[in-house]
C-alpha cells in the first residue's frame, strides 16, 4: 500500500473515533438544552458542498441552539496528534454531520454530488443520514447502415 492510502486509511480511522467522542458530547449538551431532534440538511456539487439549515426542536415545535461551548476533539491532518476546537453547539452539530459525510461518504461534494438530511434523536442518542447521490449516466447506441 502507498504511503498516501497508509495515512489516508488511518485518518479515517481518527475521523470514526472522534465522531464517536464528539457524538457524546452533542447529545449531552442537546439533552441538557431540553432539545429533543436536530434536523440538518445539506447539498453539494462541482468540488463545493454545504450545509444549508440546522433546526432544533422541542418536541414538533421549532427551538433556538443555546449558546453553550462545547470541547470537540478533531482528527490529526498530518501524522500529529489529535486535537481539540471549542465551537457552539450549533457549530459543534455542523462539523459532526462533515465529519460523518468524510466517513460514510467522502467525495459526496463532488463531482454530481449528493444532498440530504441527518437527523438527530435526542432521546435515543441516535443520529440517521439520508442521502442521495447524483450521478451523471450515458446511453450509447451504435448504428451501420
Amino acid at each position: 500500500m502507498n504511503d498516501f492510502l497508509k495515512h489516508y486509511e488511518l485518518y479515517l480511522k481518527a475521523v470514526v473515533n472522534a465522531n464517536e467522542l464528539n457524538k457524546a458530547v452533542v447529545f449531552d449538551a442537546l439533552a441538557a438544552a431540553g432539545l429533543t431532534r436536530v434536523t440538518v440538511d445539506f447539498d453539494g456539487e462541482g468540488d463545493s458542498g454545504q450545509i444549508n439549515d440546522i433546526t432544533a426542536y422541542t418536541g414538533e415545535a421549532p427551538a433556538e441552539f443555546p449558546s453553550t461551548a462545547l470541547t470537540l476533539h478533531q482528527a490529526a491532518q498530518n501524522r500529529g496528534d489529535p486535537r481539540t476546537t471549542t465551537v457552539s453547539l450549533h457549530d459543534a452539530i455542523k462539523i459532526l454531520c462533515y465529519d460523518y459525510l468524510s466517513q460514510t461518504h467522502g467525495g459526496w461534494e463532488n463531482d454530481d454530488g449528493a444532498y440530504g438530511t441527518f437527523e438527530f434523536d435526542v432521546p435515543n442518542r441516535s443520529v440517521h443520514l439520508d442521502i442521495d447521490e447524483r450521478f451523471t449516466d450515458t446511453t450509447n447506441s451504435t448504428h451501420d447502415f
